[in-house]
């Protein structure tokens, strides 16, 4: 399968499912994946965002290796928002590496404190930041008052989020 041209055809749910069903287990198709993912054009990378994404949901262990380079291309002021709503979702599956937690912390701390990012971007992050505040406690009095002040002018996905998110940071 060429998975540039299948990227290229469409973009859609049939063609991500498409994409995570070829690349499965495979720590060499997802590599190739990845590869395209960062190197582009515009269209390419948007359009691998959302199946990397879905083989790590799957798959976890298949972004060891490409998690630095991820976070670092998500971070990228130009770095369109389909790169970070899904670097930031597969975020939401995996084991931060303890070397990788402050870059990811602050990283999604920003996002979340950003009313301009969009919702599942915001939503993401305070996913990935309640899993880093279970594994450092401290955390939870940087990451509950930031969701507490924003609550009362969220959306109705934000807040039902945000009400689990502190019901599980306030334990």
């Amino acid at each position: 399968m060429n998975l540039l041209k299948l990227i290229l055809r469409e973009h859609s749910k049939a063609t991500t499912s498409r994409i995570v069903d070829y690349v499965g287990y495979d720590p060499a198709r997802f590599q190739l994946l990845v590869s395209l993912f960062l190197k582009g054009p515009y269209r390419v990378t948007q359009r691998a965002a959302w199946p990397i994404s879905y083989c790590v949901q799957n798959h976890p262990a298949l972004i060891k290796g490409h998690l630095k380079k991820l976070i670092d291309f998500a971070e990228l002021p130009a770095a369109h928002v389909a790169v970070k709503r899904n670097t930031i979702r597969l975020l939401q599956f995996v084991a931060i590496p303890r070397n990788l937690q402050g870059k990811v912390f602050d990283f999604c701390f920003r996002c979340l404190a950003n009313p301009k990012e969009p919702i599942a971007v915001r939503v993401f992050s305070m996913t990935v930041l309640s899993n880093l505040a279970k594994e450092n406690p401290e955390l939870k009095n940087e990451i509950v008052p930031l969701i507490e002040d924003q609550l009362p002018f969220a959306s109705a996905g934000f807040r039902s989020r945000g009400i689990r998110v502190l019901n599980e940071l306030k334990r």
